[in-house]
C-alpha cells in the first residue's frame, strides 16, 4: 500500500498503476452509487488494489478490494463483515485511534499540507501532526494533502506506511521512486504495512 492515487478518470489510474502505482482509489464526489461501481469495473483489470471512496455498496457492487470512509460516511461494519479493507480518514489523533478501534484496516491522515483538491478538509496537521498520528496506532497509516514527490519521503520518514496523491496522480513514477528511496533509507523498520500489520 505504498502508493494510492486518488482518481476520477480510467486514463489516469492506468498510467498511474503502469508507473507503479499500488493502490486506485475512485474518488467520484458527486456522483452516485451506479458511477462509482461502473468506474470500479472498469479499473478492475489492473494490478493494483481497489478502492472506493465514501459508498460501500458501490465496492461491493464491483467487487473492490475495499472502501475508504470519511468521519461522516456510514458503512464501516458493512463494509468489514464484507471482508473489505477499510481505510479510514482521521485529522487527529483522537479520530485515529477511534478508526483503529471499529477495525480499520489503515487510516488516511492529512491533510498533511494544505491542497486545493479538498478546501473544507480543516488546517494542515504538518509533519509533527502526521507523526503523531503514526507512533499512536498500530495500523498503517497512509499520508494525504499536498504530498507529491518533493516531499512523498519526508511521510514515510515520519511513519507513514504509504502516501495518497490526487494532483500528483499524474506522477506516479516520480511519487513511486519518492517512496522506495525513504523506505531503503530507513530499512523499513518500524513501518507498518497490511502484510505486516
Amino acid at each position: 500500500m505504498n502508493v494510492h492515487v486518488v482518481i476520477d478518470d480510467v486514463e489516469v489510474a492506468e498510467r498511474a498503476v503502469a508507473g507503479g502505482a499500488t493502490v486506485v482509489q475512485v474518488r467520484l464526489k458527486d456522483a452516485g452509487t451506479a458511477a462509482r461501481a461502473a468506474m470500479g469495473r472498469r479499473l478492475r483489470h489492473l494490478p493494483a488494489m481497489l478502492v472506493i471512496n465514501d459508498d460501500v455498496e458501490a465496492a461491493l457492487q464491483c467487487r473492490a478490494d475495499g472502501v475508504h470512509l470519511g468521519q461522516t460516511d456510514r458503512g464501516a461494519a458493512r463494509a468489514l463483515d464484507a471482508g473489505l479493507l477499510l481505510g479510514v480518514s482521521a485529522r487527529n489523533l483522537y479520530e485515529a485511534e477511534a478508526a483503529q478501534v471499529i477495525g480499520a484496516t489503515y487510516i488516511g491522515a492529512g491533510p498533511v499540507w494544505s491542497t486545493p483538491t479538498k478546501p473544507g478538509a480543516g488546517l494542515p496537521i504538518g509533519i509533527d501532526g502526521l507523526a503523531a498520528i503514526c507512533a499512536a496506532v498500530r495500523i498503517p497509516v497512509v499520508a494525504i494533502g499536498g504530498v507529491d514527490a518533493a516531499n512523498a519521503g519526508r511521510c514515510i520518514g515520519a511513519g507513514a506506511a504509504g502516501v495518497a496523491v490526487v494532483r500528483a496522480a499524474r506522477d506516479a513514477p516520480g511519487v513511486v521512486a519518492a517512496v522506495d528511496a525513504a523506505l531503503a533509507a530507513i530499512g523499513a523498520r518500524g513501518i507498518r504495512t497490511l502484510e505486516t500489520g
